[in-house]
Formats: C-alpha cells, sequence, structure tokens
C-alpha cells in the first residue's frame, strides 16, 4: 500500500499525526474490551471466530468493489498465508480465553510484551544484537511480568499465560509478514491473513459449543459485527498506515500507552480494574517495553 507525498505543512503534519496517534490508540485499547464485552453471549473462540469471519467478509467486499482483489497471491503463497493464519488465530483465540480469567486491563499490559518477544525473535531468527540499556529494558519488562503471572491464584495465573502464549505467537507471525509479505499488494495481504485466521478459528470453534450463536440476540451479533469493523478493519487499517507514518521508536511507544486507555474502558464499562500487584506488574512491563522498544529502534 503506497502513500502519497504529501504536500502539508510540518504544522498540519503534527497535527495530522496527533489525530493519527489519539485515534490509533483509542482503537487498539479496544481489542480486550471487546473481547470481554461478548463474553457473556458467546463462547471465547466462537466470538474470535465470529469477530474475524465479519472483519474477512468487510475487507473482501471492499477490495473487489475496487477491483484490488486477486486470489492468485493466494495460491502462490499459501504456506505462508496458512502459517500466519495459524499464528493470528490461535494468538486471538487465547486473547478471547484470557478475559474469562483476568480483566481487560491486566491483559492489554501483559500483551505489550509483544515487542520484547520480537526482540527476542531478532536476536533468534535475524542475530540482532541488544545494548546494555535494552536487556536492562528487557529484565525490567520480565521482572513486571513474574509480578502478574506468578501469584496466588490458579486462574489468575492460567489467564496470564494464556495473554503470553498468545503474545509471543503474534511476535512469530509479525516477524514472518516482515520477512515475507513486504513486497504483497496490501489489501490482498491483509485479506489473505484475515480469511485464514478466520478459518484456522473456524477449526478450533468446532470444537466448542456452538449454542451460543443461536441465542446470543441482537445485541450479541450488534458488537460482534461492530468488534469485527472497529478491532480488525479500522485498528489494523491504522496500525499499518501509522507504521508506514512514523519512525519505528514512535510507533512503539505509542502504542505501549494502549494498556492505560484499556484500563480506563475496563473501569468504566465493566467495573473491573486491576489489582495493587497486577497494576505494578503492569507498569513494570510497559516500562521494561518501553526501553527496550525506544533504543532497539535508534
Amino acid at each position: 500500500m503506497h502513500i502519497a507525498e504529501s504536500s502539508t505543512t510540518p504544522t498540519e503534519q503534527v497535527v495530522v499525526n496527533g489525530a493519527l496517534f489519539a485515534t490509533l490508540l483509542l482503537v487498539d485499547s479496544l481489542h480486550f474490551v471487546f473481547a470481554r464485552a461478548l463474553l457473556p453471549y458467546f463462547d471465547p473462540v466462537v466470538s474470535a471466530t465470529g469477530v474475524l469471519v465479519a472483519a474477512t467478509v468487510q475487507v473482501g467486499v471492499y477490495g473487489w468493489w475496487r477491483g484490488q482483489l486477486t486470489l492468485g497471491s493466494l495460491r502462490r503463497h499459501f504456506g505462508f498465508f496458512a502459517a500466519i493464519g495459524f499464528m493470528v488465530g490461535a494468538s486471538t483465540g487465547l486473547g478471547y480465553m484470557a478475559v474469562t480469567f483476568i480483566d481487560p486491563g491486566t491483559a492489554s499490559m501483559l500483551s505489550k510484551t509483544a515487542t520484547l518477544f520480537s526482540i527476542l525473535v531478532g536476536i533468534a531468527w535475524l542475530h540482532d544484537r541488544l545494548r546494555p540499556v535494552q536487556l536492562a529494558g528487557a529484565a525490567l519488562s520480565l521482572l513486571g511480568v513474574l509480578i502478574i503471572t506468578f501469584q496466588p491464584g490458579d486462574f489468575l495465573r492460567l489467564g496470564s499465560l494464556m495473554v503470553l502464549g498468545g503474545t509471543m505467537m503474534y511476535a512469530v507471525h509479525a516477524a514472518l509478514v516482515k520477512r515475507y509479505g513486504d513486497d504483497m499488494d496490501f489489501v490482498e495481504f491483509f485479506f489473505g491473513r484475515l480469511l485464514f485466521t478466520s478459518l484456522a478459528l473456524a477449526i478450533f470453534a468446532a470444537t466448542r459449543p456452538l449454542s451460543s450463536l443461536a441465542t446470543a440476540g441482537a445485541t450479541g451479533w450488534s458488537i460482534l459485527i461492530l468488534a469485527g469493523t472497529v478491532d480488525v478493519v479500522i485498528s489494523r487499517g491504522l496500525y499499518y498506515l501509522a507504521l508506514r507514518r512514523l519512525s519505528m521508536s514512535l510507533h512503539a511507544i505509542v502504542l505501549t500507552l494502549s494498556p492505560v486507555a484499556t484500563v480506563l474502558w475496563s473501569l468504566l464499562l465493566f467495573d473491573a480494574f486491576p489489582g495493587p500487584r497486577q497494576l505494578f506488574g503492569g507498569i513494570i512491563v510497559i516500562l521494561g517495553v518501553g526501553i527496550a522498544a525506544y533504543f532497539r529502534s535508534r
């Protein structure tokens, strides 16, 4: 996806980027909020599948209407799309199940370890090297994870491990995309990613109770379609747009702030707030990830 050269003044660019920051933070913070909002209506894996299917249909219709969608790349890159579809599908399913055990704010703070996992993938796969300050940031982030995860309460521990497992798989998917997907047309890539993620989730959902599909009612289905639009189509679209407009350091730092909004959404909508230990550990995670991301990009 190519972005046309802008003729705006520096002041206008600041305003545009500021609006982009704010909108990206808003929609990125809603991932676990939507997962929690759908919990009373659907099985978590079934709701995750529905959200991805709704997003796939929307992007597919848009690509077909604009004449940008051909299926040749899906055949040529079947293995690539199958791999990232499985990774994102498993990550999304685990994230939706995790909010059964932990509040969205805690889940969102833990999910910021995606940056840390990306750094580890870079070391193992791309032979990156870390500066001492990056190692300190990574160690700080791991300390925060330990504070949140390894504490009394099997349900809290299980939910935290689900988020960490899903986040690790998402980081591996991001490395695959960076390595093999950069040269693809954006709409074809985005549609293929959503389609194969939906297929992977549908396989997972087939093992779950499907009775909620008939009992969710208009409210449940409305939230599901809204989640597909906001949490997938708009959120991921803005994610890639911001990645192309901003430096990697600023992009990572902006996304590191999203758990703050998630905690506020969770308190407002569900009257759920992280406990003192989760909040303290989450702050340490965010601080460590921010340090590692900033100095990695520099």
